[in-house]
């Protein structure tokens, strides 16, 4: 085996906007040759605990100032660990196979310790998740090309790879011209995505000035079910529509229920919901403190058919609350502006992602439309009720004195 005598490290910040970072690194061999190489762009979504019952969420990117110490190059095994921060590291493990190789693991490894990027963490350890990639059979002599998102979840974490180009096993020291494109790209025109900053409130005003044009989209039903032995844990039924911008113009996309694939997991104080399609890629994540639940976090990935792949995450968010082991509903039209770029809007919405009785919804807490307009009737009615007793006691005590009037001037 070959240890790192020295390793060379470019960042390169291509199309950059807010958080989105380009990651160059070139690692050299004993013989001062290039052995490993890589430039990709990596997402983190990290839920942790800050209290009793109580989580947040935090989205961070591989940073520009990483470390490669502990990097290696083998003739059959690989291994890539960058690190930064305060203890935290992303290790790819690679094996060689005949004529091709691939990825065999994704190690994360990040210190909760690390008040900047876990403020308020009730734990002090540092946390590995282990994950397996969709990087396989690529060919030895050439690098791994894919713009399209591999997404990872294990546990509480989101990974979310795009714009990789990455080779392990180099000859001769230097990087193949050839490519192993990825078939997500073989079969999508997806560019580069643009990754828009996570700390955009999210608001219930009124919609963007362009009014989407679709169909309204159709209703799905989704549910999380631990294993083939137990009822649903989290339970949906919902139309989704996305705006997005595209430079200066906006448009609309709906979710397909029926080419959609529905994935996530219940945990006791925070649920995920994950649904993916050919076009888009969608999380909640709720929350509860024992007594509420309320939509915490939103991870949103849109492939359009042409143009670049938009990408917008918010993880300080509490709507669509209601107390736990009842649902949320909403009949109305909701309009979410999750960003300045990508706005969210749901129909026929009802969700319960904690204490699930037999797979059924319980009792439903309404949105504030719905309490609004089920007492727009009732209130209407009573004020004619009282407007038109007021005009009978009017007319009749104008009516009574001028019988008493009469009478008077009689006698």
């Amino acid at each position: 085996m070959f240890r790192c005598a020295f390793l060379i490290l470019f960042l390169a910040l291509g199309n950059e906007l807010h958080l989105s970072h380009g990651t160059e690194v070139s690692v050299n061999n004993t013989e001062n040759k290039l052995c490993l190489y890589a430039n990709l762009m990596v997402n983190f979504s990290v839920t942790y605990e800050v209290g009793v019952n109580k989580n947040e969420t935090v989205l961070f990117v591989l940073p520009e100032n990483v470390t490669t110490e502990g990097s290696t190059c083998d003739n059959t095994t690989s291994t890539l660990k960058l690190s930064f921060g305060d203890g935290h590291s992303w290790t790819v493990e690679f094996a060689i196979k005949n004529k091709t190789y691939q990825v065999d693991t994704i190690v994360f490894s990040y210190n909760l310790n690390d008040s900047s990027l876990f403020p308020n963490s009730t734990s002090n350890e540092t946390m590995s998740v282990t994950g397996k990639s969709i990087i396989t059979n690529v060919s030895v002599d050439t690098y791994y090309s894919c713009k399209s998102e591999d997404v990872l979840t294990v546990e509480s974490v989101i990974q979310t790879l795009y714009d990789v180009a990455l080779q392990a096993f180099v000859i001769n020291g230097s990087k193949s011209d050839n490519d192993t494109v990825c078939s997500a790209d073989m079969t999508s025109t997806t560019v580069a995505p643009t990754t828009v900053a996570p700390t955009t409130t999210v608001t219930t005003t009124a919609a963007p000035t362009s009014t989407p044009t679709l169909p309204t989209p159709t209703t799905g039903k989704y549910s999380i079910t631990p294993d083939v032995n137990s009822t649903a844990c989290l339970i949906a039924t919902f139309g989704l529509r996305i705006g997005y911008k595209q430079g200066d113009k906006e448009e609309t996309i709906n979710l397909v229920p029926n080419m959609t694939e529905v994935g996530g997991a219940c945990r006791a104080n925070s649920s995920d919901l994950k649904l993916t399609s050919d076009t888009i890629n969608i999380t909640f994540t709720f929350s509860n403190d024992g007594k509420k639940f309320h939509l915490h976090a939103l991870n949103v990935t849109v492939i359009p058919a042409t143009g670049a792949t938009v990408v917008a995450a918010n993880t300080n968010m509490s709507i669509w609350a209601a107390a736990v082991g009842s649902s949320y509903m909403c009949n109305k039209e909701q309009t979410l502006n999750v960003t300045d770029t990508l706005t969210l809007y749901t129909f026929e919405l009802r969700v319960q992602p904690f204490e699930v009785n037999k797979g059924e919804f319980a009792t439903a807490e309404d949105c504030q439309d719905d309490t609004t307009e089920s007492w727009l009737v009732p209130i209407a009615v009573g004020v004619a009720m009282t407007l038109l007793v007021l005009i009978v006691l009017v007319a009749y005590f104008i009516g009574r004195k001028r019988n008493q009037g009469t009478g008077y001037e009689h006698f």
